[in-house]
């Protein structure tokens, strides 16, 4: 099998447009040639990558699968050109640095742009995705600094945790509001909209609520904590939300209250063993860690923290 990196490109951009033209549009390639890349990594792969239905392309599982190994790649290649960019244009240096969902709306724009303030020719890589995905992402050395959920899955990374108290958010107007705090035994049958059943949240909620011997009823199900707020603004149910996604939204149609017993949230700032930070990747590191701890209520050390 001789795969081309051409191919992967044309498959990678597939995938995250959806169309062939939306990928003919990134790569600036015509769109008889992205099928024609497509029908020849098929050929190679041997594997049906996508199901036609009515001019649209549709994902088989083989493709998903593929897609996560190729994004890596792909996003390498894209990270490497634009360090030759910036060499060649002299910038002095560039930000690396990646981050879930949760702090991609509000508290990493925010810490990138006062950390530019005063560097006016930085140049910022920056990118949101699963936790897992940027644990690999800065052991490859595409990022040099990463915020992820734990647990850490590789012992090639150092870490400093930071854990965070969720609140419980729920519509405007509800009931609720008349109380300060909100327990099992206040939302026992309240419709609740949360995370998958791995995440953090998800678990903490649950087991909170078989301790008090209360029924938790889980309605919608969703992947990204700003998906758990608007729900909670269309009056679907309640959540249990990370301190950022509320901090970081300006808009009404909510309200909060602590939640007890507490259900935490824990997240680590993470870099590479073995290899050292560059100037600019340490200083943010440096204004990183203040930041995150101001919303934390605690911050673990160990042998092997940053």
């Amino acid at each position: 099998m001789s795969l081309r990196f051409r191919q992967l490109q044309a498959f990678h951009a597939i995938m995250e447009t959806g169309t062939v033209t939306g990928a003919a549009s990134v790569l600036g390639i015509s769109q008889p040639g992205i099928s024609n890349l497509l029908a020849q990594l098929e050929r190679e792969a041997r594997l049906p990558l996508f199901e036609r239905n009515k001019g649209r392309l549709l994902p088989t599982p083989e493709a998903d699968l593929l897609y996560r190994e190729v994004d890596t790649v792909v996003r390498g290649l894209d990270h490497v050109a634009q360090a030759v960019t910036d060499l060649q244009n002299k910038h002095p240096g560039q930000l690396q640095v990646a981050a879930p969902h949760m702090l991609s709306f509000g508290f990493m724009p925010r810490e990138i742009a006062r950390f530019a303030a005063s560097r006016p020719n930085l140049s910022v890589s920056f990118q949101s995705q699963y936790s897992s995905k940027i644990q690999e992402w800065v052991i490859s050395g595409l990022f040099e600094v990463g915020i992820v959920e734990v647990p850490i899955l590789h012992d090639t990374l150092n870490a400093q945790v930071f854990r965070f108290e969720t609140v419980a958010t729920f519509p405007e107007g509800s009931h609720l509001a008349q109380y300060d705090v909100l327990t099992p035994e206040l939302l026992e049958n309240e419709p609740f909209i949360v995370m998958g059943p791995e995440h953090q949240t998800y678990r903490g909620t649950r087991d909170v609520f078989q301790a008090a011997n209360r029924i938790w009823r889980t309605q919608i199900h969703t992947h990204l904590s700003e998906n758990l707020l608007s729900f909670v603004k269309q009056g679907m149910g309640v959540a249990v939300i990370d301190p950022f996604t509320v901090a970081f939204d300006t808009e009404r149609g909510y309200q909060t209250r602590p939640f007890r017993p507490a259900v935490t949230l824990e997240l680590a700032i993470i870099t590479a063993k073995g290899r050292p930070l560059s100037t600019i990747g340490r200083e943010f590191l440096d204004q990183l860690k203040p930041a995150m701890a101001s919303f934390a209520t605690s911050v673990e050390g160990g042998s092997d923290t940053i």
